[in-house]
């Protein structure tokens, strides 16, 4: 999930993932164990794609393309069709390097230019792709509309560049939830939907670049191989390995008339989990771009946690049970969609204002996402030597108050921490048990 689309000092004190829109948390009793048949499979792809061999995934980096080859392998085992290009002859971008093999089986190369890793020393030019495969719609009235299933495979790589632990150097960051967790969702998907397709066609795409600017998708919506009108919702996963308190976050709901319904309601016969459902189609994560060219979109998660864009996001930590629930719980969400007779209604939605990027400070609290009807930011924790855990703050504080300021949201708050900079000595006023607790906090320097 990349944290260059949005304040670094929300990412690192309170994401600015959360979506004020909406919100319901039905109270359903754990669900059961998955239906899959070969939940090791899920757990195999995670380990290999966040294997010390692939080294971070970083966009640009042989680590990178063999999480590619890796997922166009499986869509060639599974027979799924390969996409017409529209990016030029075979497939290459018309300004792509001469002499790079740019039409492999299922890849749309592109080059990620980003000024933001230009700026931190990393090149303004990185050839990759994205992966791409179609499995074909059984209803030829039906087969042209597409239901688009995605997930971001890049990572940070072995850089600094938009980690949290810049101390680490160049350890490698593995990025197993972000996104490995992800991308074994849409290959278990694309296993299940090979066997058994729904009348509508499904577009899988995984995602390079991300990390970088959400660069992926977006030359994918600009350069699709069907129109944008023939996409009629997509599916995001990132981060989905981390499942807790069976809490599942789904953004976008509101981004068509039909989704919160639809998502309620399978909730009770198929996903059985307390769900906290979001109507924000924007945010920093792929779906945002399919939003913004007018196509409804969902976007599954299961929460921040302290492990996040740190080399210790390893595939040990990962919740295969969990992880295996969301993705029976996606599936038959994919079936309802990709069998239903009418189209959904897409709901046009401005781009929510965020708070700016500041002075660079820094408290290192680590938000839970899933409260967004606290009045305040709740933390599911805080990051190890920050700001936040030498003030005394803790995993459940509800902040309330930022050096003076009133916070009622992730948006008060980051807003409040923008005024300050490296240096700065602040009140912080947490809500504790109860009562209200005042800490004395010297803010750090925002990592990256």
């Amino acid at each position: 999930m990349t944290a260059n689309a949005l304040s670094r000092s929300a990412l690192t004190g309170a994401s600015l993932l959360v979506a004020l829109a909406a919100c319901h948390t039905s109270g359903i009793a754990p669900g059961p164990r998955s239906a899959l048949d070969d939940t090791a499979q899920i757990n195999r792809d995670i380990t290999y794609l966040a294997s010390d061999a692939l080294e971070g995934r970083g966009t640009g980096t042989a680590g990178n393309d063999s999480a590619a080859a890796y997922i166009a392998r499986l869509y060639g085992s599974l027979k799924l069709a390969q996409a017409e290009p529209s990016t030029g002859k075979d497939g290459c971008p018309s300004d792509f390097t001469e002499g790079f093999r740019c039409s492999p089986p299922y890849e749309q190369r592109f080059y990620a230019k980003s000024v933001a890793a230009a700026h931190a020393g990393l090149s303004s030019s990185l050839p990759t792709q994205n992966v791409v495969a179609v499995i074909p719609g059984s209803d030829p009235a039906l087969a042209k509309e597409y239901v688009v299933v995605g997930a971001h495979f890049d990572h940070l790589g072995r850089n600094a560049f938009n980690s949290m632990d810049p101390d680490s150097g160049t350890a490698i960051r593995h990025g197993a939830d972000d996104n490995a967790s992800g991308t074994a969702a849409v290959m278990e998907l694309a296993r299940l939907f090979a066997k058994h397709p729904t009348k509508r066609s499904i577009l899988l795409v995984d995602f390079s670049g991300e990390e970088l600017g959400l660069l992926g998708s977006q030359y994918f919506v600009e350069h699709p191989p069907v129109p944008d009108e023939a996409m009629m919702v997509m599916l995001n996963f990132d981060m989905i390995g981390r499942l807790r308190d069976d809490k599942l976050l789904v953004y976008g709901v509101a981004t068509a008339t039909q989704l919160k319904p639809l998502v309620d309601s399978m909730n009770t016969t198929v996903g059985h989990f307390q769900i906290i459902a979001q109507g924000d189609g924007w945010g920093p994560s792929d779906h945002a771009s399919f939003y913004g060219a007018g196509i409804p979109v969902l976007h599954f998660f299961t929460d921040q946690h302290e492990d996040y864009h740190r080399a210790s996001d390893v595939a040990s930590k990962i919740n295969i049970a969990g992880e295996a629930r969301v993705i029976d719980y996606a599936a038959a969400l994919v079936r309802d969609l990709g069998d239903r007779p009418a189209r959904l209604t897409y709901v046009k939605a401005a781009p929510p204002q965020r708070a700016g990027m500041g002075s660079g400070a820094w408290f290192g609290s680590v938000p839970d996402m899933g409260a967004v009807s606290v009045v305040g930011v709740r933390l599911s924790g805080v990051t190890p030597g920050s700001p936040a855990e030498a003030a005394g703050a803790k995993k459940g504080d509800v902040i309330v108050e930022f050096g003076g300021d009133a916070v009622k949201d992730i948006y008060g708050y980051t807003a409040a921490l923008a005024k300050h900079k490296p240096g700065d000595v602040v009140q912080v006023v947490v809500e504790r048990d109860g009562q209200r607790v005042t800490l004395t906090a010297t803010l750090g320097r925002r990592p990256g």
